[in-house]
């Protein structure tokens, strides 16, 4: 405090202090009594306002801003945000020793005086004289009110808060001929009542609901003498007495309140002796706000869930109108979510992917004819904490909405080729010569009347030597053969191709066109594992493509009332006839049976799907469906610096990484767990008559040839080689000596030291 100067006078500064003090008050006085004018004040300074009656007269009083709650489609709570956690109740809600601590601390004569207490005035006037400072305000409740107002209108810009708390004289006569206002349309409850909603009472606690929950674990209408008299104590100077960091000084505090509540008679002396020795008894609830609360793993979703209001013009015109719906909150957001494919898509990738290995997994799954999200997570947790490994970054979506620049999804491609293939009028008997390698053909018709030439003779190669055709798209589907593929697409030209991506939601992760090449039949476009279960969704819902949506629906709470706001709809059109999707079911129904998805497969209902895996084996995929629930897992490394060779992922070993070895055993336990207790349907399944057999050493029934099934020195097997031979340990025989078609995972099994293998 400034000391006065020795000869009893006051310093430059108490003087100013003084004047500043007795201005604003005198101010105060003049505009309670309603004076027409306050030019004689001589408050022409920065702030000050040049007359009152030229101030408006009404309050426009933001609707107050919320906690939102995003619910799962049981209604079960995923997680809680907010820009200011708050709960507006009415004043019925609201103990009434609350109620008295409040204004027994605040504004003891709040029902006796109008808007301004002009005893409060004279007598702060009186104390700041004598002590030659501002010490003493005179503010009243409804003043409080108008003031915190200001500061909700202003929100989260610093700048527009702290003009709205600026100590002005223009700024506070405002306040006053608006708190006139305000006394005359609400009347003292609905005041009180708005007070004690809108006011902080810190730990990011906004109003007296929320604060009570925070600090004691309970709603405002429990609360004791003790409890109300301490969160009135924090209004005051929320940092300072503050009871989490501070008991000391909070208890002080607390003991002042309700000492003021004996004196004007809320409470007896002796009701307050007792009050002051009782501890604070608190019991906090610590504040938990943002998608890292979220259950089940379900943070990435609820993420999602934000990117989709705030970028949907459904929810207002600008990103700006929209932001200040979600800031505002208030809501109750009904997903799409199923909690039950939720938890074991989470539950699946805990078990085959950790959190420390040195690659990652994300997992979607949507359903069929409606494109809802059902579940949506990733072995890297949702959070900041780098060093613990957590992330925001969500890997199933594209970059606009979260994500990142996407991940190639290798022969999870090829059944789009197909589906362009037999819309086009390709029969699914087509055979090609498909050799082990060739050069990409040229020219090859693109869209526009363009052709895409190889002018550096590019070549392409199938997984290993012994991979050498012809084959039909039956059997190039089952075994991933690419040369098949390259040599399908350079026949019905890149435009189809393309065009019936799009017709499938299939964009690429970072926004940009796809490719005008014949090698995206190979999966070279970056794309999110969303996009991949969106797509292949259409193959399960019979050629129907819905675009996935995340909101079932919206309440909007503004005070008391509340309303539904209209949400995104899913846009569902014909991807392709019936006849072709049911081909597509068939031929992928096939890889899953006895080809590169095996350990992919089902055994309870039908399931079809294929296999990825990218060069260098950055990512490997599996994409399949069964017809109530499609799914996209991908497992790689986001910065795409670590290959999956001779890697250990979820504590099991292995020397190359196979879209049917770790992502399609993840997508049949997290399959498995969503689909129960689910009925079982089945496919419109077409005939496909097989290829003539071109006597390649290997017999074509299910794949198990008696000699081991190996096209070069591939006996020894003992009874589990044919197509896929041994793809687990070189199944239940030995495999072939020189791996061959009895192990084609490059030796992985017990027997099969030769080159086997194959890109999947």
């Amino acid at each position: 405090m400034p000391k006065k100067r020795s000869g009893g006078g006051l310093s430059p500064t108490q003087q100013a202090a003084k004047f500043l003090g007795v201005s604003v008050l005198a101010g105060a006085v003049l505009a309670g009594i309603a004076l027409p004018a306050v030019g004689a004040l001589g408050l022409a300074a920065k702030g000050s306002v040049e007359s009152f009656d030229a101030l408006p007269a009404n309050l426009k009083t933001p609707p107050l801003s919320q906690r939102t709650s995003i619910l799962d489609a049981e209604a079960g709570t995923i997680a809680t945000v907010y820009s200011r956690d708050r709960t507006v109740v009415p004043l019925k809600e609201i103990s009434p020793y609350m109620q008295k601590a409040i204004v027994a601390i605040e504004d003891s004569r709040f029902y006796e005086h109008g808007a301004v207490d002009l005893k409060g005035v004279l007598r702060a006037l009186n104390k700041n004289a004598r002590s030659g400072e501002v010490s003493e305000g005179a503010s009243t409740l409804t003043q409080q009110y108008v003031k915190n107002v200001f500061v909700e209108e202003a929100g989260d810009d610093p700048t527009k808060v702290a003009q709205a708390t600026q100590q002005t004289i223009g700024r506070k006569i405002r306040e006053l001929k608006l708190a006139i206002q305000v006394e005359e349309e609400l009347g003292k409850k609905k005041i009180l009542e708005n007070y004690l909603n809108i006011t902080f009472f810190g730990q990011q606690a906004y109003g007296v609901e929320a604060a009570s929950q925070r600090y004691f674990s309970k709603s405002a209408k429990d609360l004791n003498v003790q409890e109300a008299a301490l969160l009135a104590g924090i209004v005051q100077s929320p940092s300072r007495y503050d009871p989490v960091n501070d008991e000391a000084e909070a208890t002080k505090r607390r003991n002042v309140v309700l000492e003021r509540m004996a004196q004007v008679g809320d409470i007896s002396q002796a009701e307050a002796d007792k009050a002051q020795a009782a501890p604070l008894g608190l019991k906090v609830s610590r504040p938990k706000n943002g998608c890292i609360t979220a259950v089940k793993g379900a943070g990435f979703f609820c993420d999602y869930v934000r990117e989709v209001f705030l970028s949907d013009p459904v929810f207002g015109k600008t990103k700006e109108d929209r932001a200040k719906i979600w800031n505002q909150g208030g809501l109750t957001i009904r997903t799409t979510l199923d909690p039950q494919a939720q938890e074991s898509a989470q539950q699946s990738i805990k078990d085959h992917v950790y959190t420390s290995d040195d690659v990652a997994t994300a997992a979607t799954i949507v359903e069929p004819g409606t494109g809802k999200i059902v579940a949506m997570g990733q072995s890297r947790p949702y959070g900041v904490d780098i060093k613990q490994g957590e992330t925001t970054l969500n890997l199933s979506v594209n970059n606009d909405m979260g994500g990142g620049a996407g991940y190639q999804p290798g022969s999870t491609f090829k059944p789009i080729v197909a589906a362009a293939a037999l819309e086009g009028g390709m029969p699914a008997t087509k055979s090609y010569s498909s050799p082990y390698e060739m050069e990409y053909p040229s020219p090859v018709a693109a869209c526009g009347g363009k052709n895409w030439v190889n002018n550096e003779g590019a070549k392409l190669a199938n997984e290993n030597e012994t991979e050498v055709g012809p084959y039909d798209m039956k059997e190039a589907t089952a075994l991933s053969v690419n040369t098949y593929y390259v040599q399908l697409i350079s026949d019905i030209g890149i435009c189809p191709v393309t065009q019936m991506a799009d017709k499938m939601g299939v964009e690429r992760a970072n926004g940009n066109k796809l490719e005008q090449t014949p090698s995206i039949a190979l999966g070279v476009t970056e794309v999110s594992p969303l996009t991949m279960a969106s797509a292949y969704a259409a193959f399960a819902s019979r050629g129907m493509y819905c675009t996935p949506i995340a909101i079932e629906s919206i309440t909007q709470r503004i005070g008391n009332k509340s309303k539904s706001l209209e949400v995104p709809k899913s846009t569902c059109s014909r991807a392709m006839s019936e006849t072709t999707a049911d081909t597509i079911n068939t031929l992928l129904r096939g890889v899953v049976e006895d080809g590169t998805g095996t350990q992919a497969g089902l055994d309870s209902r039908d399931s079809a799907g294929k296999t990825g895996t990218t060069d260098e084996r950055y990512a490997a995929w599996f994409v399949g469906y069964t017809p109530n629930l499609a799914g996209a897992v991908w497992v790689g490394d986001p910065k795409h610096e670590r290959k999956m060779v001779n890697i250990t992922i979820g504590g099991v070993p292995h020397d190359k990484v196979f879209g049917g070895a770790v992502p399609g055993p993840i997508w049949r336990d997290m399959m498995s767990g969503a689909l129960e207790g689910k009925p079982a349907d089945d496919f419109n399944l077409v005939d496909i008559p097989d290829a003539a057999d071109k006597d390649k050493g290997r017999d074509r029934d299910n794949g198990r040839g008696n000699d081991g099934g190996g096209r070069d020195d591939g006996g020894n097997g003992d009874d589990a080689g044919g197509v896929i031979g041994g793809l687990i340990d070189g199944g239940t025989g030995n495999g072939g000596n020189d791996g061959g078609w009895g192990n084609f995972i490059q030796g992985q099994g017990n027997g099969g030291n030769g080159p086997g293998g194959r890109r999947d």
